[in-house]
C-alpha cells in the first residue's frame, strides 16, 4: 500500500468515532485508487478493544452510530475488573499476559474467531428541570467516556423537550440500579481517590468484596431503610413483545437491585438468568438467554448473600421477566436519589423529589456483531445446535426484533448518541464508491 497507518491507538487520546471516520476515509481513498488489498482490508476488518466493559461499550456504540455500510465485528481483551464482554464470548474474564507470543496467539485467535450478533439496547432517562438543585449523573470517574454510557442530549436532538432535562445512552452487556450499583459506585470511587491501591486484577476483586460488606449489601435487610426497595422506588412496566402493550410488574418488596441482562455474564462471569426449566410454573414462560432474540432478561436480588446462589450449580437470581422494552417510572419523593450502573460504568443519580414524571426507558435498538471464541458462553437463537422447540419459538419474535413501535421517544432511539453517522468527505463522488 502506499499509505501506512497506525494500528493501534490509545483511546485516552483519540476517541474511538475520530479513528474509525479517519481509516475508512483512507480506505475510501485507496479503493478509489484501485488499491485491491485496500478492498480486502474494508471486507474482512476486525477490530480488537483492549479494556474493561466500559470501554468496549463505548466502542460499540461508536460503531452502531456511524451506520457504517459494513460494521465490522469486535473482540474484547479483558483488562478490567468484571470483564463480562469479553468472558461471554470466550476471551477469559483474567488479565491477558503481554508477551510477544501471546499477543501473537491471540492475534491468530482473533483472525479465526465466529461472528456472533447481539442485540444492541438503547436507555433513555427524562425528567422536569427541578427547581433547585442539579440532575445531571455524578460519575466517580474522570475518564473521557466514563459517562459515554448516559449523558445529557444536546439542545438539537431530537430528543431534547422544553423543561426537561433528557439523557440517553446504550449498553449491550447489562443496565443494573440500587444497591450493586452503589458498590460499584463505592469500588470506582475510592480507585479514584487511590489509585496506587488498585494495581492488580485480584486486588481490585477482594476491596470490591470490602466495600460491599461496608455499604451494607451482605445484610441490607437489615442495615438499609425500606425506601432502597426497588418496589418502593419506582413502578416497573415492560412490553414483551414488539408491538403488544405495556404491563405492570409485580416486584417483590424485598427486591433491592434490579438487573436488565443481555448476556450470560455479570459481576465476573456469573448468570443471574441461568436455565429455566419446565418443573416450576413459573419458569415455564421463560427461555434461555439468547444474546439476538430481541429479549432482555430482567433479574432481581434481595442482597449479596442471595447473589451468592449463583456459584451453586443451576443458582439464578429472581427470575422476573424478559421483555422487548423496559419502563422504570419513579414513584414521586421516594428518594433524592438512586444509583445506576450500564456495563461497568456506575454513577449516582439525582431524583427531583417534586417531579412525578421520572422515567427510565430501555428499547431494543438493533444489533452489532462480535467475535466469538471457543468456549463461547453466549447462544444465538438462530443456532442450529439447539433443540428445535427452543429454536421456533423465537421465530417471529426474532423477524420483529428489529422493528421500532410507535412512541414517544420514537425519532430519539434511531442512535446512542455515541458518534455522529460516518459521512464522506465532499471531495469523495460517492457514486464511484464500490
Amino acid at each position: 500500500m502506499k499509505h501506512s497507518y497506525f494500528q493501534v491507538f490509545d483511546l485516552s487520546e483519540e476517541a474511538p468515532d475520530k479513528v474509525l471516520h479517519r481509516l475508512y476515509v483512507n480506505l475510501e481513498r485507496l479503493k478509489m485508487e484501485g488499491d485491491i488489498l485496500a478492498v480486502q482490508i474494508w471486507r474482512t476488518l476486525r477490530l480488537i478493544v483492549a479494556g474493561g466493559d466500559g470501554t468496549a461499550s463505548w466502542l460499540l456504540g461508536v460503531v452502531s452510530d456511524l451506520k457504517l455500510s459494513h460494521p465490522p465485528p469486535v473482540a474484547t481483551v479483558p483488562l478490567g475488573t468484571g470483564n463480562n464482554l469479553p468472558f461471554s464470548f470466550g476471551w477469559g474474564k483474567k488479565n491477558p499476559s503481554t508477551d510477544q507470543e501471546a499477543v501473537k496467539s491471540f492475534l491468530g485467535l482473533v483472525k479465526h474467531a465466529k461472528e456472533i450478533k447481539i442485540d444492541s439496547w438503547h436507555i433513555i432517562l427524562r425528567m422536569r428541570v427541578p427547581k433547585e438543585g442539579p440532575c445531571d449523573p455524578i460519575a466517580p470517574l474522570e475518564l473521557p467516556h466514563s459517562l459515554h454510557a448516559f449523558h445529557r442530549v444536546s439542545s438539537d436532538d431530537s430528543l431534547n423537550m422544553e423543561g426537561y432535562h433528557t439523557f440517553r445512552g446504550g449498553f449491550w452487556n447489562y443496565f443494573s440500579m440500587g444497591m450493586d450499583a452503589e458498590v460499584s459506585y463505592a469500588f470506582h470511587s475510592e480507585r479514584k481517590r487511590n489509585p496506587e491501591k488498585f494495581k492488580n486484577q485480584l486486588t481490585n476483586q477482594g476491596t470490591y468484596a470490602k466495600l460491599g460488606l461496608k455499604q451494607g449489601w451482605f445484610c441490607a435487610s437489615l442495615s438499609q431503610p425500606s425506601s432502597r426497595n426497588l418496589a418502593q422506588l419506582a413502578k416497573v412496566k415492560v412490553m414483551k413483545r414488539p408491538g403488544s402493550h405495556w404491563e405492570e410488574l409485580q416486584i417483590h418488596h424485598s427486591i433491592r437491585s434490579i438487573v436488565c441482562l443481555n448476556l450470560p455474564s455479570f459481576s465476573g462471569g456469573l448468570n443471574p438468568w441461568g436455565m429455566p426449566g419446565t418443573r416450576r410454573a413459573a419458569d415455564r414462560e421463560f427461555t434461555a438467554p439468547f444474546v439476538d432474540d430481541g429479549l432482555i432478561e430482567v433479574v432481581g436480588f434481595r442482597d449479596a448473600w442471595h447473589g451468592l446462589v449463583l456459584l451453586a450449580p443451576n443458582g439464578h437470581g429472581t427470575r422476573i421477566a424478559q421483555a422487548h422494552r423496559i419502563r422504570f417510572e419513579f414513584h414521586k419523593g421516594a428518594a433524592d436519589h438512586t444509583f445506576m450502573r450500564v456495563d461497568g460504568e456506575p454513577w449516582k443519580q439525582p431524583l427531583p423529589t417534586d417531579d412525578d414524571t421520572v422515567v427510565v426507558e430501555i428499547s431494543h435498538l438493533g444489533q452489532v456483531a462480535m467475535l466469538a471464541n471457543e468456549p463461547c458462553r453466549s447462544q444465538s437463537v438462530n443456532d442450529p445446535s439447539l433443540p428445535s422447540p427452543a429454536h421456533d419459538s423465537h421465530s417471529d419474535d426474532k423477524e420483529d426484533a428489529t422493528e421500532e413501535d410507535e412512541d414517544e421517544f420514537e425519532d430519539g432511539r434511531r442512535k446512542f448518541g455515541a458518534a455522529d453517522t460516518f459521512k464522506l468527505p465532499d471531495e469523495i463522488d460517492i457514486a464511484h464508491l464500490s
